[in-house]
């Protein structure tokens, strides 16, 4: 049987085709616009996800027998805004997690309600880019808009949808929503309180390898696909490329260097750091992880190399850079804002300590280096909590680079294991497809048999202690700047 895994990024939708054995059969991608209507802004269209959707799973299976499909799983970006009217149309294009729209809203969570009540109500703090403020912005800015809401969805939620008719969502994703009781797995009535809306506009909850249900006939029929296929609730994309990695059960580290970064740690235990720095969510594979998230990684490297250098060829730039741990450039990688652990929608970008010795090469260099020690910043927040954490494994389109892996490696001071394949949520949402349609027991199962570590890139001691002494001056420039921005 085959396995599909749908990975709704912010630029493209990425589609997987598993066999059972966790072989990859296919990958296909389709890219979608995306909007930025106001400076801060970040907008998409949800039928842009569905039509891209449908035409790259026809694609996906123009070479198999479609009737050896049993199931489609998702990975998604998280904390968007999707809301659909009474004849079920999308009411004004989603608002994505990336916006900054929401920053007084934001603020008055955080400062009327109260961060204590929050994390008391949903483990966590309010964002700009999470979905309660985003609701709070609609019904003070588009008043009219939100008169009209009668479901409220995350993206990823909006193609289960589309293709089953269950108004659904998983765990993990809601986790992000900052109206889900995390520690309990449900619904928080305060939050639900505070926002003005009731449960009925918001998605029944599943965990993540849930079976939510069947494709519609006409879906099915348009795909040539059987009408018993699964739909399977998913997850938030980090907790969806944690499954595809392996990043299951107790203590797991996992770095994601995608269009945003992330540090994930799975953990047995439902934990909250005391300032809220991290996100306490629900992992998909029915347990709980903390994760930092800041929200350019991969995506200030291609800002760079495509928007400033004018090239696409990343490896090029890459292959002057030799002295590692001995650059005076410095960069602020917050170009959209950051979450954690600055939760500072108003941040921005900064290259400092250029000199006239400055080399194209030690800006590019300085760009890696800058996203490794945002990271780090999450990643000393788990270590003060006790965590133990000594090895990570890497995905995302980041961790193709040899480079910007071993500078992961030395300025974490982390062993960093590479996997056979780095697809990251499209392979962890057809892995949760074929948890769902019984191929596997559990999550953690598939999880550790089907992630193959292939290489580990170790740290050097030498070369960790040069970025040692680097972090501990990149840590002094956000408070130094925080005013100006």
């Amino acid at each position: 049987m085959y396995y599909i895994g749908v990975d709704l990024g912010t630029s493209a939708v990425k589609l997987l085709l598993m066999e059972e054995s966790g072989k990859i059969a296919k990958i296909v991608s389709k890219e979608y616009p995306l909007f930025f209507p106001k400076p801060g802004w970040s907008e998409q269209n949800p039928e842009d996800w569905f039509a891209q959707s449908m035409a790259g799973m026809k694609e996906l299976t123009e070479d198999i027998d479609r009737s050896q499909v049993a199931g489609i799983s998702f990975g998604g970006q998280m904390h968007g805004l999707v809301t659909l009217d009474k004849d079920d149309q999308v009411i004004r294009p989603a608002i994505l997690w990336n916006d900054g729209r929401s920053s007084e809203e934001t603020n008055y969570l955080n400062n009327e309600i109260g961060k204590d009540k929050l994390s008391q109500y949903t483990a966590n703090i309010a964002f700009a880019g999470f979905t309660a403020p985003k609701i709070l912005w609609m019904q003070k800015n588009e008043p009219e808009n939100f008169k009209k809401v009668v479901k409220i969805m995350l993206p990823k939620d909006y193609l289960a949808y589309r293709l089953s008719g269950s108004f659904c969502t998983a765990v993990s994703d809601a986790s992000g929503m900052l109206l889900l009781d995390v520690k309990n797995r449900c619904w928080s009535k305060e939050m639900l309180d505070i926002c003005g809306i009731d449960e009925t506009q918001l998605p029944k909850v599943y965990e993540s390898w849930e079976v939510v249900g069947t494709l519609k006939p006409e879906v099915a029929q348009e795909l040539g696909f059987p009408e018993t296929v699964k739909v399977i609730a998913g997850a938030g994309d980090n907790a969806a490329a944690a499954v595809g990695t392996g990043t299951v059960g107790d203590g797991q580290c996992n770095i994601s260097l995608g269009t945003s970064g992330t540090i994930f740690i799975s953990s047995k235990k439902f934990g909250v750091d005391e300032h809220n720095a991290l996100h306490s969510f629900c992992h998909a594979d029915g347990s709980y992880h903390l994760m930092g998230c800041m929200l350019s990684a991969a995506s200030c490297n291609k800002w760079w190399a495509e928007e400033i250098l004018g090239t696409k060829d990343f490896a090029k730039e890459q292959e002057p850079i030799q002295k590692l741990g001995e650059n005076n450039v410095f960069f602020l990688p917050y170009l959209m804002g950051e979450r954690s652990p600055h939760n500072n929608p108003d941040a921005r970008g900064v290259f400092f300590g250029m000199s006239m010795d400055t080399t194209r090469a030690d800006m590019t260099q300085a760009v890696l280096e800058g996203v490794a020690f945002a990271l780090r910043d999450s990643l000393e927040v788990a270590r003060s909590l006790g965590i133990p954490i000594e090895r990570t494994r890497i995905c995302g389109g980041g961790a193709k680079s040899p480079l910007w892996k071993k500078i992961i490696a030395n300025v974490m001071n982390l062993k960093v294991d590479v996997l056979q394949n780095e697809e990251g949520p499209a392979m962890g949402g057809a892995m949760l497809a074929a948890v769902g349609c019984g191929a596997y027991p559990d999550v953690e199962t598939i999880g550790k048999k089907l992630a193959k570590v292939v290489d580990t890139v170790e740290p050097d001691a030498e070369l960790a202690a040069k970025y040692e002494e680097k972090y501990q001056k990149f840590r002094t420039l956000y408070p130094a700047m925080k005013e100006l921005f």
